[in-house]
Parts: structure tokens; sequence; C-alpha cells
């Protein structure tokens, strides 16, 4: 834990905690987080931005546990005032922000909704991702290796006019994924293809295609990339590095007309599935971020302030180890969705592209 954060007197309370046996799921990954973040990089980056002490007022809370306010939030998906009552229940969060209980208070929503506001206007979370793989870089040894892993998400929106203005989110769009049609924006990020390192977050409306941001989303170091098949032409946009060689998946229906009792059929196969274990790597940050964080629908209106609650979920900090998916699940849970949204959203017409 940050010295800072270091609760200054033991109470009561807290010996008693610390001496229970057995250790919840909380607490292994906040312990786990509080190690791997470079606490001390994040707060020379966010400190002279932040408030000073002035003679009047209330004295401003410290970064350091802003910052771990701040990650709770995100982590858990908590509004402003949920997060409040929750460090005030959980004994966990508590401490790791630091916070004595009997002699302090925590941060109140309305301290929380104006230091996320300082992040977003000094686009301090984009800054954190780089500072975090950095740190990673340097410290754990996962180095950016020659090859970029891009893919795209999307992320629901409300669709519904019933709010104060009538109108949905002017900044989210709808888009039609198969036979279905999805309200909101799109998450494209860019990984690492050997440690699946996350090194770089953009956000666009749904319906802006994503080969558009795919050279967009490289460290400008590789000499590979690969994405699935919607990402065709990406290596002809005016915006391509002709030295970038990009590993295009086949289309499904070709691939499913190959014939693999030929030689050359059955090798242009197994081409495809080392393409696809390579790519794999770029589903781990949607996983754990749509599903372990979850978020899986917007919780802010325009595209900048979820761009940056993004950029703060992807930071290369959760638990180093392998991560398990369930497609037996997920499979239950799209037939289920399916039987429930039969119909394309209506009132959304679709805007015209420059």
């Amino acid at each position: 834990m940050s010295h800072d954060r270091v609760m200054k007197h033991t109470s009561f309370a807290s010996l008693e905690y610390a001496g229970k046996t057995r250790r919840t799921r909380r607490e292994k990954l906040l312990g786990e987080m509080d190690n791997v973040a470079p606490w001390a990089r994040l707060e020379a980056l966010t400190e002279p931005r932040y408030p000073k002490s002035g003679k009047v007022g209330r004295p401003p809370i410290g970064v350091p546990r802003m910052l771990c306010t701040c990650f709770l939030q995100q982590w858990y998906t908590l509004a402003d005032e949920a997060l409040d009552d929750t460090l005030y229940d959980s004994q966990a969060m508590h401490e790791f922000v630091g916070i004595d209980l009997a002699r302090e208070q925590v941060p109140d929503a309305t301290t929380l909704l104006k230091f996320r506001r300082l992040l977003e206007q000094h686009d301090l979370t984009a800054a954190m991702l780089a500072e975090v793989n950095a740190h990673l870089t340097a410290e754990h040894g996962l180095l950016l290796r020659p090859g970029t892993v891009v893919d795209a998400t999307i992320i629901a929106a409300p669709s519904s006019t019933k709010n104060e203005d009538g109108k949905r989110d002017p900044e989210m769009y709808q888009a039609r994924k198969g036979n279905r049609w999805h309200f909101g924006m799109k998450a494209h990020i860019g990984v690492d293809a050997e440690s699946g390192l996350a090194h770089t977050v953009k956000g666009t409306a749904a319906d802006i295609n994503a080969v558009v941001q795919a050279n967009a989303l490289l460290h400008g170091e590789e000499s590979d990339a690969f994405v699935d098949a919607g990402y065709q032409g990406a290596g002809r946009r005016p915006d391509a590095n002709d030295d970038i060689e990009w590993h295009i998946a086949m289309r499904p229906g070709r691939r499913r007309a190959l014939d693999k009792t030929k030689s050359v059929d059955a090798l242009v196969d197994e081409i495809e599935r080392l393409k696809a274990s390579v790519r794999a790597k770029v589903e781990h940050p949607f996983r754990v971020v749509k599903r372990q964080f979850g978020h899986v629908k917007v919780r802010y209106r325009r595209l900048k302030r979820n761009t940056a609650r993004w950029s703060g979920a992807t930071r290369n900090w959760s638990p180093m180890g392998p991560v398990t998916l369930n497609p037996e699940r997920d499979s239950v849970v799209m037939a289920t969705e399916s039987r429930n949204h039969t119909q394309p959203m209506a009132a959304c017409p679709r805007r015209q592209l420059p």
C-alpha cells in the first residue's frame, strides 16, 4: 500500500479485521491491484492539475485517496452515491483507500464527481493508461512486441427518449450486427499480440465501421497487425503504414467452403486457425472489462466521458493469470436476448458520414 494511504492510527476494528483467518475475494483482488499499480507515477501525473489547499474552505482530499476511490468506482461499477455508501460498509475498501472511519470521512459524491471531471478535462485517463503500460514494461518485463491485435466491441446505450430533453444521446447511434440492431458506442482497442497488453483505446459511435479506427490503434513500432474479417482493406486506407503487414481473417463463408480433404485447403484452414489463436488475445480485455468490471452499458452521456471510463477500466491491472471464457453460458444469454429483442429500434435514422 502506498505510504500516503496508510492509516496513521490503528483502530480496534482494524486489528480485529486483520486477525481473521480467511481472506475474501475482494481483499485478494484489491491486494493484487495495490501491488501492481504504479501509484507514484499516477500521483505525479495528477498532482500538478489537482487543486491546492487555500486559506478558506475545506482542504482538498489528497491525490492518493482520490485515485483509489476513482479506481474502486471503475472496478465495481458504482455510482457516486453508491461508492460513498460502499466505502462505509466495506472494511476492505476503506482500508484500501486508507481511511479510518473513526476519525475521517470518506469522499462524498460531489467530491468524486469533481475529481472525475478533472480527469476528463485534462485527458488524464489516457495518460494513466500509458503510465501503467510503461510501468509494466519497465518493472514486470511485459514488452510491446512487433505485433498488435485490433478489435472493437459495442457498448449499449439507452435508446429511450423518456428523459428531460426527450431525446437520445446525440453522439450515440445504432448499428446492425448480424440480424440484431444495437444502439450505443463502440470501444476500439489495440492489444499486444504476445503479452495481451492493452496499449490503445478509442471510442466512437456504434455506426462507425471498425476499419476506420484500425490504423489509429497501432503503437507505431509493430510490423504485423492481426484483425478479423471485418477489417478488409485496412492496409489500403490513406492512414495506413506500408511497413505493416495486415493478417486479416478469411470471411466465414469462404472458410466454410474450403475442402479440407485437399492439401491446399487444409493448409489454408490451418493458417486461419493459427491467426485466430493470436486474435484471441484481444478478447480477454473485453471479457474482464465487460463481465468482471460490469462495463456492458454506458454510464454517462457523450462519447468523451464513456471513452475515459473505458480507458480507466482497460488499464492492465487485472490479476495476471489464465482467463476462463464460458461459451456455453454466452450462447444461452444470446439466445435469451434474441427472443426478447427481435425487432430493430425505430426512430433512429442512420447519419450521413463525411
